[in-house]
């Protein structure tokens, strides 16, 4: 098959308590990290950094709003913004009152982009 396909609540998405789930695994990816956080209103995430993986991630935040502290400053995010974090630097996500759904999207940042210039 050339292509994978999930709905939203496909059964072979792995989640950890309906927060974390685990998008990469049901798609059968390497190339890319993909997870999915749905975290209630005034609910954060894990303090962590991405050392042991060297992955820079990429945060796409779906729906709802709150912040990111990363390595010590506060990143006010909502619904269509992205930010970008080095795979060194502590993060944390913390919803704000309507809750936050967002991607996390991550892979080990190359010397240089090997993509298309142009469509």
């Amino acid at each position: 098959m050339s292509h994978t396909h999930l709905r939203k609540d496909d059964a072979s998405i792995e989640s950890f308590h309906g927060r974390f789930l685990k998008i990469r695994r049901a798609l059968g990816t390497n190339a890319i990290g993909l997870n999915e956080i749905r975290l209630p209103p005034g609910a954060e995430g894990v303090d962590h950094d991405e050392t042991d993986t060297g992955h820079e991630e990429i945060y796409f935040v779906v729906e709802g709003s709150g912040a990111f502290t990363v390595d010590g400053e506060r990143v006010e995010v909502s619904a269509g913004d992205y930010l970008r974090v080095d795979p060194d630097a502590k993060r944390l996500a913390r919803a704000g009152g309507d809750g936050m759904r967002f991607l996390a999207i991550a892979a080990p940042p190359r010397d240089a982009y090997d993509g298309r210039e142009s469509l």
